[in-house]
């Protein structure tokens, strides 16, 4: 996105157009994070915009002393408070597994480096992750994806850093072992 530190300085003195072209901007991504953790599409699209909501607000607190870095520190920014927004959803659900099918749209705004195959992966790891039980699954993608530690993980979900632990060690075997039998269908398959 060009002139970003200009846009950003726009959306804190609340310019709607350039609030607009930022959230636009970076919906898919945003929608993108928060499906991880929220499967059903209504309701992944409201906890983005309650997580554009937050940046909105709190955008002044955005720092960047980096300009050429500025979209990739505002992309983690983003992340973060997305994440943190699935997961307090997420919580006030007491982590009931969201039902739905993962609509096409999502999978849309693809990223400009990311090759099919690269993309084709993605999908299928994220449909095999959705399998997992909501605690395991939640802990997979703060960890695995989301690059948080355990402490900030077990404070964010309330639960022990043991539990944290707990919760990784047994989402990585579980998708371990659906590896291991995909693999094995794909050998007997060629066979």
């Amino acid at each position: 996105m060009q002139n970003l530190p200009q846009i950003i300085s726009l959306c804190v003195q609340r310019h709607a157009r350039e609030q607009r072209m930022l959230y636009e901007h970076y919906y898919g991504y945003c929608l993108k994070v928060v499906f991880r953790y929220i499967y059903h599409y209504d309701k992944a699209v409201d906890v983005v915009n309650d997580g554009f909501v937050k940046i909105f607000c709190n955008l002044h607190r955005f720092e960047a002393p980096d300009p050429a870095a500025t979209e990739q520190m505002l992309m983690g920014w983003m992340r973060r408070i997305m994440v943190n927004t699935a997961v307090d959803h997420l919580r006030k659900n007491n982590f009931t597994p969201e039902i739905g099918e993962i609509s096409e749209a999502v999978w849309q705004p693809a990223d400009k480096g990311q090759l099919p195959d690269q993309a084709l992966l993605y999908k299928e790891l994220i449909k095999e992750v959705k399998k997992l039980p909501p605690g395991y699954r939640a802990v997979f993608n703060m960890y695995v994806l989301d690059g948080m530690t355990h402490p900030e993980i077990a404070e964010a979900l309330g639960i022990s850093v043991g539990t944290s632990k707990s919760n990784l060690f047994k989402a990585r075997s579980i998708l371990q072992n659906i590896l291991k039998k995909n693999d094995a269908e794909a050998i007997a398959c060629n066979m």
